[in-house]
C-alpha cells in the first residue's frame, strides 16, 4: 500500500513539474496574459482537467513546487523530539524548504520567472500573497500544536513570519541581483541564521562616513 502511494505520488509530482515547465517556455514564448491553460495543457501532453487538478489557476503554476515545500516544512515540525528547542526545529525546517527551493524552482529557472512576474502582473502579485498566508497560517498551527504548552500561537507566528519573510525577502533580492545557483543558496542559508540567531547580525554596524 506505501508503495503504491509512493507511486502515485511520484506520478503526481512528475505532472506538476510537467505542466510548470510546459507554463514557462509558453510565458516566455507568449506572456503571462497572453497564454491560456488549454494550451499549457496541450504543451504537456495532459487534458485541461488534468491541469485543474493539480492548480486552481494559472497563477499557481508560477507558484510551482509551493506545496512540496510547504509539506516538507510541515513534516520536519511534525518530527520534533522531546528535549529539541523550537528554535532547532524552525531552523531544520528553514533550511529544508530552502533546499528544496534550491533543488527545483531556481534551477528550473521559474524562481526567476516568478520575481519577474511579481513585478509586473497584479494577478501573479495577488496569488503569491494568498499562497504565502495560507502557507504562513499552516506552518503556526503546525508548531503550536506541537507543543502548545511551550509556544503560544502568538508566539510562532512571530518565529514563522520571521523565517518565511526572510527566505522570500532574501530570494527576490538575490535573483533581482543576478546571483547565481550558489549565490542564492549561501544567501537563503544566511537570511535562516540572521532570522533564528539574533546574535548573526549584532556585528552589523553602519560604518563612519568617508
Amino acid at each position: 500500500m506505501t508503495e503504491e502511494l509512493g507511486r502515485r505520488e511520484r506520478k503526481k509530482q512528475r505532472t506538476r513539474h510537467a505542466l510548470v515547465d510546459a507554463a514557462m517556455r509558453l510565458f516566455e514564448q507568449k506572456g503571462f496574459d497572453q497564454t491560456m491553460v488549454t494550451e499549457i495543457a496541450e504543451a504537456a501532453d495532459v487534458s485541461e482537467r488534468t491541469f485543474y487538478l493539480h492548480f486552481p489557476t494559472k497563477e499557481d503554476v508560477v507558484i510551482g513546487t509551493a506545496e512540496e515545500r510547504l509539506d516538507v516544512g510541515l513534516h520536519t515540525i511534525a518530527q520534533w523530539r522531546p528535549g529539541q528547542s523550537v528554535g532547532e526545529v524552525l531552523e531544520q525546517a528553514a533550511r529544508k524548504i530552502a533546499e528544496q527551493t534550491m533543488h527545483t524552482d531556481v534551477p528550473s529557472g521559474l524562481a526567476a520567472l516568478r520575481v519577474k512576474l511579481l513585478a509586473s502582473t497584479p494577478s501573479v502579485q495577488a496569488r503569491l500573497v494568498q499562497r504565502l498566508l495560507r502557507t504562513q497560517g499552516e506552518l503556526i498551527d503546525a508548531l503550536h500544536r506541537a507543543a502548545p504548552e511551550s509556544v503560544s500561537r502568538v508566539e510562532a507566528a512571530a518565529m514563522v513570519g520571521a523565517v518565511l519573510g526572510a527566505l522570500n525577502a532574501t530570494a527576490i533580492a538575490s535573483i533581482e541581483q543576478g546571483d547565481g545557483p550558489e549565490e542564492t543558496r549561501g544567501a537563503l542559508r544566511r537570511a535562516v541564521d540572521i532570522a533564528l540567531q539574533p546574535e548573526q547580525v549584532t556585528g552589523i554596524v553602519r560604518r563612519a562616513d568617508t
